[in-house]
C-alpha cells in the first residue's frame, strides 16, 4: 500500500466521481448492495484492506453496510453538510461513503454506509 498517487488504481470516471468527487451512487445499484460472500472488502483507489465480509450486514438502506472497519483503516471526518459524518480510506483519503451511530441495527449499533464503487472485494481462500 501507498499514499503515492502515482501508483493509486485507474479509476473509471464513474468510480472517480465517488471516490475522489464524492458523490454517492444511486441506492440499490451498487454491485456490493446485496452481496454477503465470504472474503473482505478493500479501497477500490490503493487497495487497502477496509472491512470483513463478516462485518457486512443486511440494512436496507441501498448500499453495501458494515458494522466494523479493521484497526485503523476508516477514517471519520465531520461532512461538509455537518449533519452527517464522512469516511475515508485512512491509507488514500478515497470517499467511502458515511457512518451512522445509533439506529440499532447490529449489536455495535454502527452502520458503515459504503458505495459499492469505492471497493473491491477479494474472496477468502477456500
Amino acid at each position: 500500500m501507498t499514499n503515492d498517487p502515482a501508483k493509486y488504481n485507474q479509476l473509471t470516471p464513474e468510480e472517480e466521481s465517488v471516490i475522489v468527487g464524492k458523490a454517492t451512487e444511486a441506492p440499490f445499484s451498487g454491485e456490493f448492495d446485496d452481496f454477503y460472500d465470504a472474503g473482505i472488502y478493500v479501497c477500490r483507489r490503493c487497495d487497502n484492506p477496509l472491512y470483513d465480509g463478516a462485518a457486512k450486514f443486511k440494512s436496507g438502506c441501498g448500499w453495501p453496510s458494515f458494522d466494523a472497519e479493521f484497526p485503523g483503516a476508516v477514517k471519520r471526518i465531520p461532512d461538509a453538510d455537518g449533519r452527517r459524518v464522512e469516511i475515508v480510506c485512512a491509507n488514500c483519503g478515497a470517499h467511502l461513503g458515511h457512518v451512522f451511530v445509533g439506529e440499532k441495527l447490529t449489536p455495535k449499533d454502527t452502520r458503515h454506509c459504503v458505495n459499492s464503487l469505492s471497493i473491491k472485494f477479494i474472496p477468502k481462500n477456500n
